[in-house]
């Protein structure tokens, strides 16, 4: 029998290791695509080797932003099943991939966030290419070790630190500008608590207007196609205000050429048109869930589960909203340096803004479609389900939060993480739970249950001690093999006890609607990201500079 256990378990390994062999055997054939691909296209530019690398580097930093940063847009509807494992890969790698080409923009910031002054470089060509190229590599790495660890970080966090390291490494301390730095950190704050009160927010609204009403169906009829209608004007607006930004003067100028009025074209929109475009399909989408709902109001049973799956629909378009903008938006953390370096190599220069050559936003869009789908899930079951746990009503409270605060924080100028925002809205609906439950006394019973477990080894360990003392004795007495024999059984008592007592704060610690292991480890990788990716990207900047002087 054991045999047999030992065989199926050394089954599982090698099933195991084949798996992720397979996933690094993928992942190292695409980086030997992008490297070869650099090559051949850029054989007679002088440094196109120094290119090359760095197309790599830019490569393994968009599959580690596809691994770590996709989590947040899809973990809630994963986790709250909306939607499965597969199908949440399949709609993210879609729609990232389509946010980054449609939506990605022509041109791309070269210092992400203006941390540094890029004018400290001068004529110092070679120092700025392996500063791009430290800073590249070190968010790379450090996102991959977070991966690792199954915690969600920022990514724009991480190329901040990595550029913030380089830079200091090339130019010294004042390159840095510290008043941008400082607005950065605030963002660890600021975006977690706006996320979690604005999720926690809504969910009290979806509870106290649907789910406590002992007419559940009536009031969903009512309220649902109110927050869904809500939730697609946040969405459209913070579509179109994070999305398209990039190529809005493109967008707006076919509109007027097949519509009989005309928009005026501005280099971004505006709040207010986001706002309009926002409410106009709102409308649209009330009318239409008032009609769906209207419809299944025969089929639909008063409890929490009907009510739960008319939000299931909606969750699924704000998971490709999420990820089509996130794919616009965030495609330059990958290729911002990348295109830095292509500029400079091409160009022999250092500019503030440096074109993006369809290959480059390729090695973008691919490499993050790539690292979702071979190692996205390990962070989607973190933050869909290993947080707290997730229904519909929960993960629309985050979806809603996180559309809401970047629209705030945008027209308010303060600095904000989307991942932070999505793990805040997550922390949010967790504590609200455990807060309308009133699991004070859970943490109560948690604590006693702590001493009890605490008393019971004591007990067991000072009943050992003795039967050890006894047993060791040479010369015994009638007592001592009857004491002996009575100490055996107190040990089993003891022991089954002891068991009973750690099962018990077993169950009353799964009663904690949050997991608190979980937010030590998450908030810990958070206030370590920027420091943690400067320095690597320090050590690298003069690895380089090493190596190529």
């Amino acid at each position: 029998m054991e045999i047999k256990t030992i065989h199926q378990l050394e089954k599982q390994a090698m099933k195991k290791s084949h798996t992720e062999l397979a996933r690094i055997g993928f992942a190292l054939f695409f980086l030997a695509g992008v490297l070869a691909f650099s090559f051949a296209t850029s054989g007679g530019v002088p440094n196109n080797a120094f290119l090359a690398i760095a197309a790599v580097f830019g490569g393994y930093m968009a599959m580690n932003i596809g691994a770590n940063d996709v989590a947040n847009n899809v973990g809630p509807a994963v986790g709250s099943k909306a939607l499965t494992m597969g199908g949440a890969i399949f709609l993210a790698v879609i729609f990232e991939a389509g946010g980054a080409f449609i939506a990605g923009g022509d041109v791309v910031s070269t210092i992400k966030k203006g941390i540094i002054d890029i004018d400290a470089f001068g004529d110092d060509t070679d120092s700025f290419l392996w500063a791009m190229m430290a800073a590249l590599l070190a968010a790379a790495l450090w996102l991959n070790l977070a991966t690792m660890a199954k915690a969600p970080v920022s990514t724009t966090h991480s190329i901040v630190g990595g550029v913030m390291g380089a830079g200091i490494a090339a130019a010294g301390f004042n390159i840095v500008d510290w008043g941008t730095m400082g607005k950065i950190a605030s963002s660890w704050v600021i975006s977690p608590v706006i996320g979690g009160v604005i999720a926690a927010g809504f969910l009290l609204a979806i509870k106290k207007t649907i789910v406590f009403q002992k007419d559940k169906i009536s009031a969903s009829y009512k309220w649902v196609p109110v927050y869904v209608a809500l939730m697609s004007w946040a969405f459209i607006t913070y579509l179109v205000l994070k999305g398209l930004k990039k190529i809005w003067p493109q967008l707006v100028g076919g509109f007027n050429e097949i519509m009989f009025f005309t928009i005026e074209v501005t280099k971004k929109p505006t709040f207010g048109t986001a706002l309009m475009v926002g409410a106009i399909v709102a409308v649209m989408v009330y009318i239409y869930m008032k009609n769906n709902i209207k419809a299944k109001l025969d089929t639909l049973e008063n409890d929490r589960k009907s009510v739960n799956q008319l939000f299931t629909i909606p969750l699924i378009f704000a998971a490709a909203l999420l990820s089509f903008a996130h794919g616009a938006n965030d495609v330059a953390n990958a290729i911002g340096p990348l295109a830095a370096i292509n500029d400079a190599v091409i160009n022999g220069g250092i500019s503030a803004e440096a074109g993006i050559p369809f290959w480059v936003m390729g090695v973008g869009a691919i490499g993050i479609a790539i690292g979702l789908a071979l190692y996205g899930p390990r962070l989607i079951r973190t933050v869909g389900s290993e947080i707290t746990e997730l229904d519909q009503m929960r993960a629309f409270s985050v979806a809603m939060a996180a559309s809401i605060t970047v629209i705030i924080a945008s027209q308010l100028g303060l600095p904000v993480s989307s991942t932070h925002i999505a793990i805040g809205g997550i922390f949010g609906v967790g504590f609200l739970r455990e807060w309308l439950d009133a699991t004070v006394s859970i943490e109560y019973e948690i604590a006693q249950d702590k001493v009890e477990v605490k008393d019971d080894k004591k007990a067991l360990h000072a009943t050992k001690a003795e039967l050890k003392k006894l047993e060791a004795k040479k010369k015994k007495a009638d007592q001592d093999y009857h004491r002996i024999t009575e100490l055996y059984r107190t040990a089993d008592e003891e022991e089954d006890t002891l068991k009973k007592s750690k099962k018990l704060l077993k169950e009353d610690q799964k009663i904690l609607y949050v997991k608190r292991d979980a937010i030590k480890k998450i908030i810990t990788a958070w206030l370590i990201t920027v420091p943690s990716a400067a320095v690597m990207a320090a050590c690298i900047f003069y690895m380089i500079k090493g190596v190529m002087s």
